[in-house]
């Protein structure tokens, strides 16, 4: 790494790291929050870090190993465009390796690019999750209507628990569904940054059976879900354009959501109006016998 100037990263290169994310967003899309203060602290400022500024003192690349919030030892880098293809990104790839303290290293990429994809796979790191970011510009959106028979009720403190009754039936069949409790789960959706209570909301049927859920924050489509039964019946499709209108009219000039790449949902997405915008990614080393963490 003889070619860059390379030293620890401070609080004092946050407007640097700020323009260097945005820099890779711009190229590449992805998650609009990596440019945020938070996630910059968060996958740089958290853990052990460096940056490398060229001969003008710009700062072209860094790269941080952190504890993510299940505890997990992880890794994240960013490398300006104008630079890459130069063998910065080997070398970041050793530097982190050598600093996962014997852990399995794992890789979190919330920008992307089909150079990067096959960087990981030349370098023994398999995808283990994987994203698309879908962006609305909120110009033209569809206008589905709500389903006979439902009736939808914003997020409170009476109806909280439906609101975590229509997640876990709509989710409990996919691989790995974490089943949160009750209170965990709405402990953490009501404490999201941006959370909208007031536009969040939970589909009920004449019975009072639950039907399907949105949670919105900010022009975020956070988690949306509908139970087996009222799928096929346009009760997604609706939640998601009603999400969409509320946010026009609050007066965002975009709507965001992320959705799985093995989704069906994403040809939902894409039938509303939304649009790829790049994607986020995860990563770990192939072979397990590296992970020696206890």
């Amino acid at each position: 790494m003889a070619r860059l100037s390379w030293q620890p990263l401070h609080d004092d290169d946050l407007p640097a790291l700020t323009d260097l994310a945005l820099c890779c967003l711009e190229r590449d899309g992805g998650l609009p929050l990596l440019a945020t203060e938070p996630m910059l602290r968060q996958l740089f400022l958290a853990g052990q870090s460096i940056g490398g500024r060229d001969e003008t003192g710009e700062l072209i690349t860094a790269a941080g190993v952190f504890l993510d919030r299940s505890g997990r030892r992880s890794a994240s880098a960013l490398i300006h465009p104008s630079t890459r293809s130069q063998g910065i990104a080997e070398e970041l790839i050793k530097w982190c390796r050598e600093h996962s303290r014997g852990s399995r290293l794992r890789i979190v990429a919330e920008t992307t690019s089909p150079e990067s994809e096959r960087f990981f796979a030349d370098n023994g790191l398999s995808r283990t999750f994987a994203e698309h970011v879908m962006r609305h510009p909120l110009q033209e959106i569809p206008r589905v209507p709500r389903p006979k028979g439902v009736q939808t009720y914003p997020w409170t403190e009476d109806t909280q628990r439906l609101f975590h009754t229509a997640y876990r039936r709509s989710f409990a069949t996919r691989p790995g569904f974490p089943d949160t409790p009750e209170a965990a789960w709405v402990s953490s959706t009501a404490e999201d940054d941006g959370f909208r209570p007031d536009q969040s909301r939970v589909a009920v049927d004449r019975l009072g059976h639950v039907a399907g859920f949105v949670t919105i924050s900010d022009n975020w489509v956070d988690q949306v879900g509908v139970v087996p039964r009222w799928r096929g019946h346009g009760l997604g499709a609706h939640l998601v354009a009603r999400s969409l209108r509320v946010m026009a009219r609050s007066g965002w000039s975009e709507g965001w959501l992320a959705v799985n790449v093995d989704n069906p949902a994403h040809d939902l997405y894409l039938r509303l109006g939304y649009r790829d915008a790049g994607m986020r990614a995860r990563y770990e080393d192939i072979d397990h016998r590296l992970d020696r963490s206890p």
